[in-house]
């Protein structure tokens, strides 16, 4: 095992800081996750053309346990639109299960370029984003509602997170409380989560890019990243509301934009 302490430290630390993150913003831990997985992956010399696969299919395996434990708290405050769920989350299975198909069949490249552009995108939504934007007073239905809920499970599964980051956007955007927002997609992330790490497993089954792990999916990974994200967020929490929350925002932002250019470089043209 001495081999392996460093990938043990690693994705512990790794944990850690995700879910101080997700504390802080009240966001799914994957964005943060899934290019650390990638970098820690890396630099401990796992370099295989699915490296970017493991580390997307173990942050959706994290998933499940954190927005079970958020949609649970939540639900307990009555903050969780169960509605929208039940109309929302058969489309964002179907689309998260379609996206694992797709993600088996993009290389590591291919895949680091997608989130590192998307991560592009998200960071502008954190950096200029309010939450008083508006376009309607309610949630789309009809072929709207299933072509949006595809679309982010979809985009959640090739990049690894859990949907809150659209999902709240989404909701916001369309009459729901920023509260009322978050808490309704914790129960995206359950939706994504689930199917997601299935797919991930069953389309990887036999890759050895990474030790240890199950398809794509690495199983020391996704127990010290959920244990140490479970137990840090709350910290992130508690300091939500004792810092400037904009200018923590502002600078989440900025680091995910120089992030997400390292990777669509990566994705791009190699190191």
């Amino acid at each position: 095992m001495t081999e392996y302490l460093p990938l043990v430290l690693a994705l512990a630390a790794t944990g850690a800081f995700a879910g101080l993150i997700a504390g802080l913003f009240g966001i799914g831990g994957g964005i943060v996750m899934v290019p650390a997985m990638f970098y820690v992956f890396s630099a401990l010399g796992y370099e295989g053309d699915r490296v970017m696969h493991v580390a997307v299919g173990t942050s959706l395996a994290v998933i499940i346990a954190t927005s079970l434990r958020s949609v649970s708290a939540h639900a307990k405050e009555g903050a969780v639109d169960f509605d929208t769920l039940k109309t929302w989350v058969p489309f964002i299975i179907i689309g998260t299960l379609i996206g694992t198909v797709i993600a088996d069949y993009i290389p590591s490249r291919g895949l680091t370029a997608l989130f590192g552009g998307m991560a592009i995108l998200l960071s502008l939504q954190f950096f200029f984003g309010r939450p008083n934007w508006s376009l309607s007073e309610e949630m789309p239905g009809g072929i709207l509602r299933i072509l949006l809920g595809n679309i982010i499970g979809l985009l959640s599964a090739l990049m690894g997170i859990g949907g809150g980051v659209m999902g709240v956007t989404l909701m916001t955007l369309c009459g729901k409380t920023i509260h009322r927002a978050v808490a309704t997609a914790a129960g995206f992330g359950v939706a994504i989560g689930v199917p997601g790490a299935i797919g991930f497993i069953v389309n990887g089954w036999g890759s050895d890019d990474v030790p240890l792990s199950l398809g794509y999916v690495n199983m020391p990974g996704f127990a010290l990243l959920a244990s140490s994200a479970f137990f840090v967020a709350p910290i992130g929490a508690r300091l939500a509301h004792s810092l400037p929350a904009q200018t923590l925002k502002r600078f989440f932002a900025i680091g995910l934009a120089i992030v997400g250019v390292m990777l669509l470089r990566e994705g791009l043209i190699g190191g």
